[in-house]
């Protein structure tokens, strides 16, 4: 399904911990790592098709997630022909994407990577919100930048301990960066329910992405 200028409409997925680390997954027998993505099928919205993919690459379902928020609008990045099938080529373009950001509220044991006969990842670890591009084909990088750009004003505020407060003193926190367009899906942006941030967490702090350092 293309549109008229030879996008496939699609979905992708930052999948958050309680820590605001991202869900990062080495693609199926080679070096790229990316975040879960798909296309939207005839007939789904974006957050069915989100859902759908959700339990296809990482096996979850939506009882292990809440919204937290989605692109405003497409996403788009163009395919390199030699990417492209001979037989599509010259009518297909490339992607548009609905990006969603999703906290995860089930536990590390509830990813499967083998949820479907067709696996898209074959291992996955937490990494940084700031995801290393370098990692990612080059033709996806514009639209993942843009993607946790928009995005990252909803992350989840991690709360000081409270000897903070035991001691009379309040956290300082710095301003979150000057950004707007996306639509928030869920007004909560506290962690789970049940998880508290051990003695080491620090505030949330939303500053200039730093693509392509360690």
């Amino acid at each position: 399904m293309l549109d008229r200028e030879g996008f496939r409409p699609n979905v992708g997925i930052i999948l958050l911990n309680h820590r605001n680390e991202v869900f990062w997954g080495k693609r199926i027998r080679t070096h790229s790592w990316q975040f879960p993505q798909g296309g939207i099928k005839h007939g789904e919205t974006p957050e069915q098709a989100m859902l759908r993919e959700l339990h296809e690459e990482v096996g979850l379902i939506p009882e292990h997630v809440r919204i937290l928020a989605r692109t405003r609008d497409w996403l788009r990045y163009e395919v390199p022909d030699h990417f492209i099938r001979r037989d599509a080529r010259g009518h297909y373009k490339g992607q548009k994407q609905i990006w969603f950001l999703l906290q995860m509220v089930g536990r590390d044991c509830d990813m499967n990577l083998r949820a479907t006969d067709h696996p898209e990842f074959d291992a996955w670890r937490w990494n940084d919100y700031w995801v290393p591009l370098e990692a990612v084909i080059e033709f996806k990088r514009g639209v993942y930048e843009m993607a946790l750009t928009e995005l990252a004003r909803f992350l989840p505020r991690i709360n000081h301990h409270n000897r903070y407060l035991r001691a009379g003193m309040r956290p300082v926190h710095r301003g979150e960066g000057r950004i707007s367009g996306p639509m928030p899906l869920d007004a909560t942006s506290t962690p789970p329910d049940g998880e508290s941030p051990d003695d080491s967490a620090q505030d949330q702090i939303v500053s200039a992405p730093q693509f392509g350092r360690p």
